[in-house]
């Protein structure tokens, strides 16, 4: 019984005198998925991305957070250690997050409306919305 394969079966393998053997890494790439909407993904991903929305104060929350910062700034020379939550705009889409920071306090800038930490970090007065630590129970 003869074969359809029979006259090349035992043959060696043809090795081509012009083009470079092919890696196994590059022959396997060949067969890897074509992501056709390249993004899609990500863009997937940060529209499921959750923000909150910004709280806005009543008169009486600002007028108390007035008053801490004046007790911040009355004492800013001893470099006061506090914790302030404040709201951080996101930069791709609507809303934000809301951040606490705790440490000693540099210097609040009244004319740009800055609180300046002691590592540098800028924090605008407009977006603060709680200030405490134990430096307001000493």
């Amino acid at each position: 019984m003869k074969g359809n394969y029979d006259d090349i079966i035992n043959l060696p393998h043809h090795v081509s005198a012009t083009h470079p053997r092919m890696s196994a890494i590059n022959r396997a790439a060949q067969f890897a998925p074509f992501a056709a909407l390249t993004g899609y993904d990500a863009a997937i991903k940060e529209t499921a991305r959750l923000t909150d929305r910004r709280i806005e104060l009543d008169d009486h929350e600002k007028s108390a957070l007035d008053e801490k910062l004046a007790m911040i700034l009355e004492r800013i020379q001893d470099a006061p250690v506090v914790d302030i939550t404040f709201f951080l705009p996101d930069e791709k889409k609507e809303g934000g997050a809301y951040v606490t920071v705790s440490g000693p306090v540099k210097k609040i800038e009244t004319y740009e409306r800055l609180v300046i930490m002691a590592d540098g970090q800028r924090i605008p007065i407009t977006e603060i919305v709680e200030i405490g630590g134990g430096f307001f129970t000493t």
